[in-house]
């Protein structure tokens, strides 16, 4: 089997990058919708939303979820405004609905996200939702976007939190391509994980590790920083392609098993990714002092350690063993940790991270 990577066209990253995306348009298209959640576009700069360039990009507000409803509506503007350059602008699901829209129409699309939540705008796959907030299923795009540009004077201005969240979903990279690479499991691109994705994921855990709670602390102070500017680019550049070069595991599956409890839906995705990753440790039977780093990692940033903190009682067996079917399904990820995975693993798995964690909690950052 071939080994694959794949990388978005281009990466920008800095101070007021915002300012160059007139220019970036240009290089793609001679008109373009920018698809803004509805605090992105207070974002944008005044210039575009005026006279002559209000003529060559038009402005369209992302309706709310990443379902197959807002997919059409967007499709139907790019018909009606011959749009032949479409601009993302904003968390994961408005990136993953423009990425998704642009293939459809066969246009490059840009993407400028407004928080570090997730590893969605360099990567080419992106996650529709039921209109209720429910996993269905991953579209795969037939490139990358064209051009991430990442304005640390507007992600500088997002709540923590969204950071946070970030750093959860970036926490999964490395254990998810460790594990594909063990078990000789095939990436989200279709191949076998390069050199390249297995040392970015690497690369993206270390950054995490070393720079993850300075960089939380320069966000809270509204603060570009070194930090703050290390995990970013892990958070968005790092861990969109080592999770795509490198490949999913537990991690993803069991977020996506997660958001079958209506009780989830309040929590980041990457909160939940966190979490799925340290019952993705208990499932691979990981040392203790793995173990304890990663949940002290966790507890150092902010991230879940336990399944109340994310919505979920750990005595709803019944909700339990709904997240563990939906987390082993046949075709998911989670087999890409290696044979046997069953849905009675995975709530095994879910009780004993939890209890982990809270012995965690009650006994001062140590469990082993």
């Amino acid at each position: 089997m071939n080994r694959v990577a794949f990388f978005p066209g281009k990466y920008i990253q800095g101070r007021r990058t915002i300012l160059q995306l007139q220019d970036l348009i240009r290089q793609y298209g001679s008109k373009a919708i920018v698809l803004a959640s509805a605090t992105a576009r207070t974002y944008i700069p005044e210039k575009y939303l005026q006279p002559p360039l209000s003529g060559s990009i038009c402005i369209h507000q992302f309706g709310g979820e990443c379902s197959e409803e807002e997919l059409q509506r967007v499709s139907d503007c790019i018909l009606k405004e011959r749009a032949d350059v479409l601009v993302g602008m904003g968390g994961g699901k408005v990136v993953d609905a423009a990425k998704i829209a642009a293939d459809r129409a066969g246009i490059p699309v840009l993407i400028v996200p407004t928080i570090a939540s997730t590893d969605a705008p360099c990567s080419g796959c992106a996650v529709t939702y039921s209109p209720d907030g429910v996993f269905e299923r991953v579209y795969y795009q037939r490139s990358n976007p064209a051009v991430v540009l990442v304005d640390m004077d507007i992600m500088v201005q997002a709540p923590h939190r969204f950071l946070v969240a970030g750093m959860g979903d970036a926490l999964a990279t490395w254990f998810e391509a460790r594990s594909c690479a063990a078990s000789s499991s095939v990436n989200e691109c279709g191949g076998l994980s390069t050199n390249a994705g297995q040392h970015l994921a690497r690369l993206c855990y270390d950054i995490l590790l070393k720079y993850g709670v300075q960089a939380k602390l320069e966000n809270e102070k509204g603060v570009v920083g070194e930090a703050l500017n290390h995990i970013i680019e892990a958070n968005i550049l790092l861990s969109g392609i080592g999770f795509e070069s490198g490949g999913l595991a537990a991690a993803h599956a069991i977020h996506n098993g997660l958001t079958i409890l209506p009780g989830t839906h309040a929590f980041y995705h990457g909160e939940k990714v966190a979490y799925g990753v340290l019952a993705g440790l208990h499932i691979n039977g990981s040392s203790d002092e793995e173990l304890n780093e990663v949940y002290g990692f966790c507890r150092s940033v902010g991230l879940p350690l336990t399944l109340e903190e994310v919505g979920v009682s750990v005595n709803d067996k019944e909700g339990l063993m709904k997240i563990a079917h939906k987390s082993a399904e046949d075709g998911s990820s989670i087999h890409h940790e290696g044979p046997g995975i069953t849905a009675e693993k995975v709530y095994d798995a879910l009780i004993k991270s939890d209890s982990y964690g809270r012995h965690f909690l009650n006994n001062g950052g140590s469990a082993g």
